[in-house]
């Protein structure tokens, strides 16, 4: 069992806390410090943007969360709880699923081995681990998930790394969707998508908050997309916070300007 969760931390008076929340967080990489005092949080069911030019820090904070980083300084709460995240697997754990910018796709290996790699379905299934694979129930759940997405691939057998960046983009979109029970952290999913594709993944995470009630986290740098389905979006530079918008259409001019240094909300 997972030792990821400590004791609750105290909640305001009256208030759910949320089901993410990063206070203080700071990472350095030797004289490089990509994170300094980062705090954000994600209630449930909502589509938290997580904007800023290359270099902000984004992919840093949520390698943090999902435990590929250790944080220097600063604490991850999960519904209020402490959360030592040391691990990918203390995140999994704590239903926490990601797509980065490189997929982190097996590209010797096929569909549905990289759908279910450590989360293979065996036979019986209560003894897990010890059991027999179970290829035929992983390979149908596979295709459902990917008919789900609208997602059409030439051939399940074919090894990942033949296929075209659509349709690997695809493929890790679906794996994360599909294990994901708290939180999904997406790094610019539809970079490599085309519009077909990229109109399932918006759809996807629209839907997700409503129907199974996962919070997301998009990192994106279309601003159309970040109006259409978020909730807020926190802007970063630098390695900090500079500033949190509900994205509207209105205040995408905003958004862009805290992104590039043009203000900040302290100027306000």
């Amino acid at each position: 069992m997972s030792d990821a969760v400590a004791a609750p931390a105290p909640a305001e008076s009256g208030r759910t806390p949320p089901i993410l929340e990063v206070r203080g967080a700071s990472k350095l990489f030797g004289p490089v410090r990509a994170l300094d005092n980062v705090s954000i949080s994600l209630d449930e069911g909502q589509v938290l943007g997580l904007l800023g030019d290359n270099g902000a820090g984004k992919s840093t904070l949520i390698k943090a969360i999902t435990g590929v980083h250790r944080l220097d300084a600063g604490r991850i709460y999960i519904d209020g709880h402490p959360a030592d995240i040391r691990s990918p697997n203390d995140a999994r754990a704590l239903g926490i699923e990601a797509v980065y910018q490189d997929l982190a796709l097996f590209d010797n290996l096929g569909v549905v081995s990289n759908l279910y790699l450590g989360n293979e379905l065996t036979k019986p299934r209560w003894l897990r681990a010890l059991g027999w694979l179970d290829r035929k129930a992983m390979e149908t759940e596979a295709r459902r998930k990917l008919d789900s997405l609208q997602v059409h691939l030439p051939s399940f057998s074919s090894s990942v790394g033949l296929m075209s960046g659509g349709q690997r983009q695809a493929v890790a979109v679906a794996r994360a969707v599909a294990f994901a029970t708290r939180v999904l952290i997406l790094d610019e999913p539809t970079a490599a998508l085309g519009v077909r594709e990229t109109r399932n993944v918006l759809d996807t995470i629209a839907e997700l908050p409503r129907r199974y009630n996962v919070s997301i986290v998009l990192i994106s740098h279309n601003m159309d997309h970040v109006v259409e389905v978020c909730d807020k979006a926190v802007v970063m530079r630098q390695g900090g916070v500079v500033g949190e918008v509900v994205p509207t259409a209105e205040t995408m001019e905003e958004m862009v300007s805290l992104i590039v240094g043009a203000r900040t909300h302290k100027e306000e």
